[in-house]
């Protein structure tokens, strides 16, 4: 595909990781709510509980991993969209409209950096998130008795401000994937 083919391919690409991370967003938020009813377990079902959180964590896991593979197509497709309107810069005859797209190049780019930067940052903050989160499964796995709930309990806090920081992260990625398909729908209309 070439031209505007690829942009409207990289705009799909955008909308999908964007989709990707609400998604993720909503399953760290799902888990962290497990998560808080584990610790307010007294004794009852612990293993029963445990397969509730262990759930909640492997999908976190899948959907992080989703962000991730989706993250890396908007740059596969960002970096042939660039590289291919380089080179196509050199096929202008008219100097005006050549410098023209050269402009549009350097803007666009400019966009897709601070897109793709607040995309890896969110993806960043997922590992922490589920890093604690394998851990306190982990806990729980080896120690399903009252002891680990306590455990839990302490690590609670500490498990929600890392989740609060992934969320905020998250949302500002979301809204600069939307700034950035707007941009580039509102180009596609000119």
């Amino acid at each position: 595909s070439f031209g505007i083919e690829k942009r409207d391919l990289l705009v799909d690409r955008v909308e999908d990781a964007r989709d990707a991370q609400s998604e993720a967003k909503d399953q760290f938020t799902s888990a962290l709510d497990q998560f808080r009813s584990v610790v307010e377990v007294d004794g009852g079902d612990l293993e029963r509980t445990y397969d509730r959180v262990n759930a909640e964590y492997e999908r976190s896991a899948a959907r992080a991993s989703d962000v991730r593979k989706r993250i890396d197509a908007v740059e596969r497709v960002a970096e042939d969209l660039f590289a291919e309107w380089q080179d196509e810069l050199e096929e202008y005859t008219n100097p005006t409209l050549k410098r023209d797209s050269e402009r549009l190049l350097k803007d666009t780019r400019r966009r897709y950096s601070t897109l793709i930067q607040a995309m890896r940052r969110a993806e960043k903050s997922m590992d922490p998130v589920l890093n604690t989160f394998r851990d306190q499964v982990l806990v729980l796995k080896h120690n399903l008795n009252a002891r680990a709930i306590g455990t839990l309990r302490k690590e609670l806090a500490s498990i929600e401000r890392q989740t609060a920081a992934l969320m905020k992260e998250m949302e500002k990625s979301i809204a600069e994937a939307n700034e950035f398909i707007k941009s580039m729908q509102d180009r596609g209309d000119e």
